[in-house]
């Protein structure tokens, strides 16, 4: 294909486009090209109604991060700001091609990526693209602490969060504010057991988002759910959401409310702050 695309460019007299294929983290396909008319390979279909376009593509061969950046107007029929708002291209993968559009065949990858940060102004959309290079930046390595290292459900955690004991789902009734909900009856679960954990959306508009909870707790007949931050786009009343228990990472926490221990990934009797930093006493005897 590329081999083919070269032939094309040594002529002089070309005819190529740009084409964009976004993977979102749920799956769902989109093409787009700048060309004037639609484009399909490989399958999938690359609309020309989009209107996006992209800056300079900058390319290194060390490990530098390649960045770019696409920008487009919002339409119902692609990229909608509803979408964004909810998070669903929040670290969707991305491929721009160079395409003969006389002949798809002859085509080359440009770039290859995730969605980095977006931003929505006047109808339009502007998305930073970052290379395969990017998770490079990311700090690894394990953190000697007290407390576990692990997340809750993760493959290093063991807990199964589809059990029963540890969610619940209910429906909004009331929104006071943009990080408070009151919710139907949350029965058999003890006081706090879904603080520290997270609320994901399960129907609505909205359905999708997650977001980690501050506190959830019965008062005066009801249940309230404070969280850490709005949603991108909030849920309105009626819709139904999951709340998952609390964990703090401490390591009575795994041993009494998971039954967890053996899989804990803290150190309980690492010496803390207080004791690094103590000094010896001197003695009154002589």
């Amino acid at each position: 294909m590329e081999e083919a695309l070269f032939q094309h460019l040594q002529t002089g007299c070309t005819t190529v486009c740009r084409a964009w294929l976004v993977l979102r983290v749920d799956g769902m396909a989109l093409g787009f090209t700048d060309h004037d008319e639609d484009l399909i390979f490989d399958g999938n279909v690359f609309r020309a109604s989009s209107g996006l376009s992209t800056t300079v593509l900058e390319k290194s061969s060390g490990l530098a991060v390649d960045n770019s950046e696409v920008s487009g107007a919002l339409s119902d029929a692609s990229i909608n700001e509803e979408d964004i708002m909810a998070g669903r291209y929040d670290g969707a993968e991305v491929t721009n091609y160079l395409v003969n559009w006389q002949d798809v065949d002859a085509r080359m990858i440009l770039f290859r990526g995730t969605f980095g940060e977006i931003t929505v102004v006047d109808n339009m959309f502007r998305v930073e693209l970052r290379g395969l290079s990017e998770p490079l930046n990311v700090r690894r390595g394990r953190v000697f602490h007290s407390e576990c290292n692990a997340i809750l459900g993760d493959t290093d955690c063991g807990v199964d969060l589809s059990d029963p004991r540890y969610f619940a789902e209910a429906d909004i009734e009331t929104i006071p504010d943009t990080v408070t909900f009151v919710v139907t009856d949350v029965s058999g679960y003890s006081e706090g057991w879904f603080s520290g954990g997270t609320v994901s959306i399960l129907t609505g508009r909205a359905r999708g988002q997650t977001v980690r909870t501050a506190s959830a707790s019965s008062a005066h007949g009801t249940y309230v759910v404070k969280l850490t931050r709005e949603f991108g786009l909030a849920p309105k009343p009626g819709d139904r959401i999951r709340l998952t228990a609390g964990c703090n990472r401490t390591a009575g926490t795994c041993r009494e409310k998971f039954g967890n221990f053996l899989n804990f990934r803290g150190f309980p009797h690492i010496p803390g702050e207080d004791w690094i930093r103590s000094t010896p006493g001197r003695s009154k005897r002589r």
